[in-house]
């Protein structure tokens, strides 16, 4: 980044929490996750009425992906753009207003059967849309041409969000657009994790444990990429075939052979680098439990919880976290409360899966708790930071 543009950013004098995207989307991305869980749990267990126009399933799967995990989305891009392109973030009164449309739908929802389905579908899908226009922007205007794939799949995300309000209108439940929208980030996780991750790794053990560092990206990953888009897509098309099923389960070892070539082991003792690892098992896992469901018949529950609660939540907390503490000027060393965060999300989804698997409420209230439990304690932890000025000096860090 250039001294002017550096210049410009320092100049910066409006709220701090929207001098930059991660600060205002990954707060409300916490708050919504576990007041979405603390709404959804008596919702579920039939102890609280619930009147929308959505029954109350598609709610909670649409606000987990299109509220929660899209706010996380727009935290990651929006400060992740800036360093691809070298221009400047998208902050002021621009990040407010899409932070506005982005709780304009998530309000909508909630009064869907108020409003009717035009102006809440409207409401709904603005946020998405102008996310991927701002996006589209700043990749092209940098010509970042790379990094174009990202913006493909916020396109899907955007399309199967016009797709459940279809759906939605004409058959009166969501089917094929909630799996287009979790196809959708799950290849964002499978893309940008296969970045991160043994990006991180590689560069914690070249200074603390040389050795083995993690595989650079090969033919192999490629194959696993394209394998994992087609498994997703036939999934998407056909979830009950059996070449679904025997599909997922070879995307699944293969993503499983992916991580392990990334030496995780390696660098368990740093939390923030191990929690990525972690978070990204899930998604073998997915795959396995998605095609157990398919030719063994396992609660389809199980695998996308594996994916939802497991890999999309513990992924995006182990970004937010890091980017949190870079981007604010302080040591990326994952304190007690850092290590709950990842220790309280990672059990709830464990205990999530074994609900889905055993039928046990008790695992699922219990597993429910712990995963809103560490959203509550990041928003808790890191809204302070994320609501505060960042140090000057920081800015030179970027």
């Amino acid at each position: 980044m250039t001294n002017a543009a550096l210049e410009r950013r320092r100049r910066y004098v409006g709220p701090a929490l929207f001098s930059y995207g991660f600060r205002i989307f990954f707060l409300g991305a916490a708050v919504w996750a576990a007041a979405g869980i603390l709404l959804w749990l008596p919702v579920y267990l039939g102890l609280l009425p619930f009147s929308t126009s959505f029954s109350a399933l598609d709610w909670h799967i649409h606000e987990m992906l299109f509220g929660y995990a899209a706010a996380a989305i727009a935290g990651f891009l929006l400060t992740a753009i800036p360093n691809w392109t070298g221009r400047l973030p998208v902050n002021g009164v621009p990040l407010a207003a899409l932070a506005s449309l982005w709780l304009a739908g998530r309000i909508a929802m909630l009064v869907s059967s108020s409003l009717g389905p035009l102006v809440t579908a409207i409401a709904d899908v603005s946020f998405l849309a102008a996310l991927a226009v701002v996006c589209a922007r700043e990749i092209v205007a940098g010509r970042n041409w790379r990094n174009l794939r990202v913006l493909v799949v916020v396109t899907v995300l955007l399309a199967s969000n016009v797709f459940f309000h279809v759906e939605n209108a004409v058959s009166g439940a969501a089917d094929y657009s909630i799996r287009l929208a979790l196809g959708a980030v799950i290849v964002l996780i499978t893309l940008v994790g296969g970045r991160i991750v043994p990006s991180f790794t590689n560069n914690w053990l070249a200074r603390n444990n040389p050795g083995r560092l993690p595989t650079p990206f090969s033919r192999y990953d490629a194959a696993t990429l394209a394998l994992s888009v087609a498994s997703l897509a036939a999934w998407v098309i056909a979830p009950a075939a059996a070449a679904t099923g025997w599909a997922m389960l070879l995307v699944g070892s293969m993503q499983a052979v992916r991580l392990a070539r990334w030496a995780g082991y390696r660098a368990a003792a740093d939390p923030l680098v191990l929690v990525l690892h972690v978070a990204y098992a899930f998604m073998p896992l997915g795959f396995v439990l998605t095609g157990l469901s398919i030719v063994a018949a396992l609660p389809a529950s199980a695998g996308i919880h594996a994916w939802t609660a497991g890999a999309i939540g513990l992924m995006t907390l182990a970004v937010m976290t890091r980017a949190s503490l870079g981007h604010t000027g302080h040591a990326l060393q994952a304190g007690p409360a850092t290590q709950a965060i990842y220790a309280l999300v990672f059990t709830g989804a464990v205990l999530r899966i074994v609900a889905a698997l055993s039928g046990s409420l008790v695992l699922l209230e219990g597993g429910g708790i712990l995963w809103l439990g560490g959203f509550i304690l990041f928003a808790l932890s890191y809204g302070p930071i994320l609501v505060r000025q960042r140090p000057a000096w920081a800015e030179a860090r970027c």
